[in-house]
């Protein structure tokens, strides 16, 4: 579920409690989107992404 989506339902100052309570109210509402989780695939190529970028730019040919 998307962070934005929760957001209106969280009643006062944020805390971990209070963002469950959150979560679980919104995620109990009938018109309520969720996002869709990404496949091991899509996983595996996000990380490799993540530990090339640091290097790609500093490395020199």
């Amino acid at each position: 579920m998307s962070p934005e989506y929760v957001r209106p339902y969280v009643k006062s100052q944020k805390n971990d409690d209070r963002d469950a309570e959150a979560i679980a109210e919104a995620a109990s509402q009938p018109t309520m989107r969720f996002v869709t989780l990404k496949t091991e695939a899509q996983l595996d190529v996000q990380v490799m992404g993540r530990v090339r970028a640091p290097w790609s730019g500093s490395v020199r040919h």
